[in-house]
């Protein structure tokens, strides 16, 4: 086996940022930063989710979402409904001709 070619194989010590659960993994990661758990120094890793603060695995109905997406993407949807909606209403105002102008049509085919 070639030397030199493969990463370092390590315990790497994960930090959940939301709940702050720590928890150590073997890992070739190779984080710069290190701190000390358990009275042993490691490198560590931060995470915004894991198994501890995710919903599917905590089971609770709270969805979290940092960046924001899935609240942006309901808000964009429900304003072009609504804008949908209206343009849908004025349309049918403009579209159906007004009682004055059907005898007028008429009286202009019958013209031909």
């Amino acid at each position: 086996m070639k030397k030199d070619t493969h990463p370092k194989y390590q315990q790497v010590l994960f930090v959940d940022s939301s709940t702050g659960h720590r928890f150590l993994i073997g890992s070739s990661l190779q984080p710069a930063e290190k701190e000390k758990f358990e009275g042993k120094e490691y490198p560590v890793c931060h995470l915004s989710t894991s198994a501890y603060s995710h919903p599917f695995f905590t089971g609770s109905n709270k969805f979290v979402d940092a960046e924001g997406r899935v609240d942006k993407f309901k808000k964009r949807y429900q304003t072009a409904q609504q804008k949908g909606s209206n343009a849908g209403q004025e349309g049918k105002k403009e579209d159906a001709p007004k009682e004055d102008e059907k005898p007028k049509k008429k009286a202009a085919k019958a013209a031909k």
